[in-house]
């Protein structure tokens, strides 16, 4: 480009946009997840069905023999862990009470804090607490405060995906202490139930979906 001489020119530059609070920044693209189906079928094979647990006309997903079996416990593990290689993740977030078993572990593979979120009266500190309705009733959620620095990127962590209102309940508190929500993971998902679209357009992770 020709330039008069002596004459300088300004090229404006355009200002990064910043985040509005709660909003994560634009994520990496999704790895490629290379994990044979035929294992989580494996998996999938270990999950019993009891009907009429908690209530009458609910078919429950018992997730216990999945956990005795170590193979299968690695397969979901890893399955989980893999889709999150190269996201910058702070922290996971686990819900009471299965989710503290698959959270911890997430964890420890991605190198993150674990910050269990509880029944009331269960956390010895102060806490921040949120009330949601389940499928089944009302209920409530607690979470140390202080226990997200602002702005950190967090992934929730749960066993079962049902109506949403749950994980929605451990987001809000997780942004009510200015942290990211950058994605939910769980081994089960129960589709007919919709809570994926509750969750969206958050990034929703599951391993096994009925």
């Amino acid at each position: 480009m020709a330039m008069s001489k002596g004459r300088s020119v300004k090229v404006a530059r355009k200002k990064k946009a910043r985040p509005s609070k709660n909003t994560p920044p634009s994520a990496q693209p999704t790895p490629l997840v290379a994990r044979p189906i035929a294992s989580f079928d494996f998996c999938r094979s270990l999950v019993r069905s009891v009907p009429d647990f908690p209530s009458k006309g609910v078919v429950f997903k018992d997730l216990t023999p999945l956990l005795a079996n170590p193979r299968a416990l690695h397969i979901v593990l890893d399955g989980i862990a893999e889709r999150f290689i190269g996201e910058h993740v702070d922290a996971i977030v686990g819900i009471e009470a299965r989710g503290f078993i698959f959270g911890g572990a997430l964890a420890a593979r991605l190198n993150a804090s674990f910050v269990p979120v509880r029944k009331p009266g269960k956390l010895p500190a102060a806490v921040d607490r949120v009330e949601f309705l389940t499928e089944y009733s009302r209920d409530a959620l607690e979470m140390h405060k202080g226990s997200l620095p602002e702005e950190s990127r967090v992934v929730i962590v749960d066993d079962v995906l049902a109506t949403g209102g749950t994980a929605s309940a451990a987001a809000a508190l997780v942004r009510g202490q200015g942290a990211y929500v950058i994605g939910y993971a769980f081994v089960i998902e129960l589709s007919a139930l919709s809570g994926r679209e509750r969750l969206l357009p958050t990034r929703v992770e599951s391993c096994l979906i009925y």
